[in-house]
């Protein structure tokens, strides 16, 4: 992709791509991905929401176009011949840029009250979108509910990213830039680059039992390895999910290995390999009850709560970077520190012996722990790389775009 902008690079020769133009600020990007997308060798056909409108005209669209704007649902002409049906199955890529909250809202539930929204519910192709929005858009538990609903419809996000917004507030929620898009539409046109690769991925908390009733868990939710795990499907990956009991459900196109304790996650893991790469996301338990009643615990009157005695667990992330021959050739630790996390990161990447450790600051104040975004330290041989608070999802796609790119590197060394 050279340099990625597409210039002189016919990256794209012969690609269709129904674009879906909706109605936000970050419309006026859309002029520029047009242009870079006709640059790349791919014919582009607009279809505009009538809040686009507000924002670029469908004139200057067509211009770049090269191809008469779609708005209406009821043209008589086009519908004489089903003709959003026509539109939204001869494109190889429906893209939606920019992806408002509206639109993404209504695409989740599927509603189909005009052309562009019909058109995604009657496509039989691949689906990416590009969501732009303000700040607490992005972040309202509605958005977030909508996202992992298309997510889990295997719909592709790029961005978005954070930065200072139109509204003059600052955060998750700018549109990617064309180039960016334009490299997610190349990658999802194009050769995965982790097609062949196999990937090992635990998510999730452990629950050590106390009785039949009762265990010991922490508080994550699994949001960040699930949405790892889809990253890497995205880019072709096969993807063994090994996941605790998560609040989050699996995604689409992985094969699922559910786990409760830190024993019987040690044991899938072990069962899973031989694998490419291992991300050990899971937040496993150092400790287990090792006297866990068979009945459940009744109080005796006493007032003294019954004497729990703790064994170690298995150390998962050790064992697997420690395998020799067997071993993945890249092994990924996660560290959630409360304190000194570079430091303690850094510390742990040595004693277990992993390639790289994703460190977070998951003090209560933060609100990474269980929340929608978290803010990582990725850490390797040749230093820490930190990067901005952003979605799980995004962390998730940088995540894997430097796995696929690390494997590669691996084997032309």
């Amino acid at each position: 992709m050279g340099n990625g902008n597409g210039r002189g690079v016919r990256m794209l020769a012969g690609k269709k791509i129904l674009l879906v133009i909706c109605g936000g600020i970050a419309a006026y990007k859309t002029l520029e991905l047009i242009r870079r997308l006709r640059e790349a060798g791919a014919s582009v056909t607009p279809v505009m929401t009538r809040a686009a409108a507000q924002f670029v005209t469908p004139l200057s669209v067509t211009a770049l176009a090269g191809t008469p704007c779609r708005q209406e649902l009821f043209d008589l002409g086009d519908e004489a011949e089903m003709g959003h049906i026509q539109l939204s199955r001869a494109a190889d890529l429906v893209v939606v840029a920019p992806a408002t909250a509206d639109f993404m809202a209504r695409m989740a539930h599927g509603h189909a009250d005009d052309l562009p929204s019909t058109l995604m519910l009657a496509t039989d192709k691949p689906v990416l979108i590009a969501p732009a929005m303000n700040v607490r858009m992005w972040g309202h538990p509605a958005t977030r509910r909508n996202l992992a609903c298309l997510r889990g419809d295997g719909i592709m996000v790029v961005g978005p990213d954070e930065g200072a917004m139109a509204c003059g507030e600052y955060g998750p929620g700018r549109m990617a830039e064309p180039a960016a898009i334009l490299a997610a539409i190349a990658a999802a046109l194009g050769p995965k680059p982790l097609s062949g690769r196999h990937v090992i991925v635990t998510s999730g908390p452990t629950h050590e039992p106390i009785d039949p009733v009762r265990y010991i868990a922490n508080r994550s939710s699994g949001a960040q390895g699930t949405a790892i795990a889809a990253a890497l499907v995205d880019l072709g990956a096969s993807v063994s999910f090994v996941t605790g009991p998560a609040s989050v459900p699996p995604p689409p196109g992985v094969r699922v290995l559910p786990v409760e304790t830190a024993a019987q996650m040690r044991a899938a893991v072990m069962e899973a390999l031989p694998a490419d790469a291992a991300v050990m996301a899971a937040a496993v338990a150092d400790w287990r009850v090792e006297n866990a009643a068979a009945q459940k615990m009744k109080k005796d009157g006493s007032g003294r709560a019954p004497a729990l005695s703790f064994a170690q667990n298995p150390d998962i992330l050790a064992e697997v970077a420690g395998l020799g021959a067997d071993r993945p050739r890249l092994v990924v630790g996660f560290a959630a520190e409360t304190e000194k996390v570079e430091e303690h990161a850094r510390d742990k990447r040595a004693r277990k012996g992993c390639d790289w450790i994703v460190a977070n600051d998951v003090s209560p104040a933060t609100g990474i722990m269980g929340g929608a975004e978290n803010a990582v330290i990725v850490i390797d041989a040749d230093g820490a790389e930190t990067w901005p608070r952003l979605p799980k999802d995004e962390v998730a796609r940088r995540l894997a775009q430097r796995i696929a790119r690390a494997l590669a590197w691996k084997e032309d060394a």
